[in-house]
């Protein structure tokens, strides 16, 4: 009898051990997961009203996933974002600004890495295309966009901090270490013709909160052998 019971519990316990040393096994593991961002975005701006922006297009997100263990992994990747800030230069005019910003993150990731977890890093941004536009009594005025513009940082340098909730969703914060504009820039005044400084005195560095779905949830595709 005591032969039979320690046999019905080997068989009974067998499976899990066998699925346990899979989940085991499977670790590190490599792979890419990608997702969109909605960007709520502000500008550090004095002298100004900072208003709102939203930006939920075009952000695409790309990771490339080095999970260690359950708990703890690293990424790094390639994005492409919506940069920008509003502000009042008057109470009847507006301007709004913002850049394409191509990046390469580089983070970790900390806590339940199948439901909910932390990550923190580091970005560097290029800068690839700015665009303006002025609104006088609500109506736009003028508009224009360059590529590679000197008006703007060309490499912009940003920290991140951010949780992945269990349902797949992800809430991020992002400060830019880099001033928005080139304070050095220079251009022809339409009026006198002289040379100036339009962003001289002109301070402001960008800061966002994000949304993302599915950003860490892992492809089809896995890199290299488990």
């Amino acid at each position: 009898m005591k032969k039979t019971l320690l046999l019905l519990i080997f068989l009974i316990q067998t499976p899990f051990l066998l699925q346990a040393q899979k989940e085991v096994s499977i670790f590190p593991k490599t792979y890419w997961s990608s997702g969109g961002e909605w960007i709520f975005s502000g500008g550090t701006v004095q002298d100004y009203n900072n208003v709102l922006r939203w930006a939920p297009v075009f952000n695409f997100q790309n990771f490339l996933n080095f999970d260690q263990s359950p708990n703890f992994g690293w990424f790094t990747g390639a994005n492409l974002r919506n940069v920008g800030f509003i502000f009042d230069e008057s109470p009847s005019v507006r301007k709004k600004v913002r850049t394409y910003n191509v990046g390469v993150p580089l983070g970790i990731k900390f806590g339940n890495l199948n439901s909910q977890f932390f990550f923190a890093g580091y970005e560097l941004e290029w800068a690839v295309n700015y665009r303006e536009r002025t609104f006088v009594d609500e109506r736009r005025v003028e508009r224009f966009n360059v590529w590679f513009s000197d008006r703007v940082n060309r490499w912009q340098s940003s920290l991140f901090l951010g949780m992945n909730l269990p349902g797949g969703g992800n809430i991020k914060v992002k400060y830019y270490l880099t001033e928005f504009f080139n304070r050095s820039f220079t251009a022809t005044d339409g009026d006198t013709g002289a040379l100036i400084r339009p962003y001289e005195n002109f301070r402001a560095n960008v800061f966002y909160v994000s949304l993302s779905f599915d950003l860490f949830k892992e492809g089809k595709i896995a890199v290299g052998d488990n």
